[in-house]
């Protein structure tokens, strides 16, 4: 049987100058999302409609555009009330009306892998459907198929407001468990004096090929918004200094706090790195890009020192656009990768500490006991002892007086 691919409607309210970049990226999210596009109206907005959000008038205008048209759902490209969902849709003979949030959230759904990413997705989506009951009764299937249905909502977990309430203790005590082994391991990473990475930026940059060229990994990459949604650590070294990197959940713009605040664990990976790359698109409008990433972060306390990466500039001719402060590479076709990791060893500079050192071999076992703290370049056997060409953190130099050169 032939799946029924839905199609989605979008209304699109002329808020701020950049609705035409919030429309584009609405666009891509109904095709993440499995769904397809078939046509938008357009709204200036001079004052907030406290019922419908855009007006009655718009409404009849839209509800006539879209008659004889059956199986259509209407995307709201912002966010509404639970009032003013069920409005709409009673406007348009009953339709189904989503937001932004609801389709971001269906593709969290589609997306998460983990454990954890599925508590966090499911957590945010009972807390988004909680207050929309009102009008519906209290069983969520409701809600109905397709977008918006995926996870908690197509299970019909919860039957009343009562059993949600239960389920949302329930998963914020999972997820404070999870918080809790990620904050120890954090703290183990810390001791052993690992330099963590993160990669951040927009959603769909290339922040996962980036990844995988690197470290030499193989994690899913696509190119489709937010298919890496569970954070994704490697280790891989320059100079013969380990490293760790690590992948998280891109951003949006106008992404709901709501979302932002559900994902903090997540992000906690980029919070505590020792260095971020924020990763933006060179094909695109990467100064938004930036502006949008810095801004998210700041909202949850980010303090990190930061590399500007522009990626998907393997067509681009012209660097000359983009800041000085900028690094341009392609992931895609391994280009300026060898600058890109210059400029990260030049960050950790101040923190390690190259040198020679010489172990006597009646030594070797105690130097076992602490080679694990030094990046071995080069060895060399004389007759004597051991020639070690090597990096140390400046916190482990004082195990390694006895054989410093």
């Amino acid at each position: 049987m032939q799946k029924i691919t839905e199609k989605v409607y979008i209304i699109q309210p002329i808020l701020t100058p950049n609705y035409k970049t919030l429309h584009e990226e609405a666009v891509s999210l109904i095709d993440s999302a499995d769904a397809s596009y078939c046509g938008t109206s357009y709204q200036t907005i001079k004052e907030i409609n406290p019922a419908t959000f855009i007006g009655s008038g718009k409404l009849a205008e839209i509800k006539q555009r879209l008659e004889g048209l059956d199986n259509i759902t209407i995307l709201f490209n912002g966010e509404l009330s639970p009032s003013q969902t069920l409005n709409i849709s009673a406007a348009l003979d009953g339709r189904k009306v989503i937001d932004r949030t609801t389709l971001i959230l269906d593709i969290f759904a589609k997306n998460a892998i983990s454990s954890e990413g599925k508590i966090q997705v499911e957590l945010a989506q009972l807390k988004y459907i909680y207050p929309r009951l009102k009008g519906k009764g209290a069983s969520l299937s409701r809600l109905g198929g397709g977008i918006g249905s995926r996870g908690p909502g197509e299970t019909q977990l919860e039957t009343d407001r009562r059993h949600i309430r239960f389920r949302i203790k329930y998963l914020e005590g999972k997820l404070k468990e999870t918080e809790t082994r990620r904050a120890l391991q954090t703290e183990r990473r810390a001791k052993d004096k690992v330099c963590v990475i993160a990669l951040v930026g927009y959603t769909n940059t290339g922040k996962s090929t980036l990844l995988n060229l690197v470290t030499g990994s193989a994690v899913l990459s696509k190119d489709a918004l937010f298919a890496t949604l569970d954070p994704t650590a490697r280790k891989f070294t320059i100079d013969g200094v380990e490293f760790l990197m690590v992948d998280t959940v891109g951003f949006l713009q106008a992404l709901p706090t709501s979302i932002i605040e559900a994902f903090k664990s997540t992000l906690e990976s980029a919070l505590n790195c020792d260095l971020a790359l924020f990763v933006a698109d060179g094909t695109n409008d990467y100064d938004m890009q930036f502006k949008t990433t810095l801004d998210t972060l700041t909202e949850l306390g980010f303090n990190k020192p930061y590399l500007k990466v522009i990626n998907k500039c393997e067509n681009i001719n012209d660097f000359s656009v983009f800041g000085k402060d900028c690094i341009c590479i392609s992931a895609k076709e391994n280009l300026g990768i060898d600058k890109l990791k210059r400029e990260i060893i030049k960050t950790f500079n101040d923190r390690f500490v190259v040198c020679q050192l010489f172990i006597p071999y009646e030594k070797l076992s105690n130097y076992s006991a602490i080679a694990k703290y030094a990046y071995e370049k080069t060895r060399d056997y004389c007759d004597e002892g051991l020639k070690i060409n090597a990096t140390i953190h400046n916190s482990h130099l004082q195990l390694f007086k006895d054989y410093i050169i």
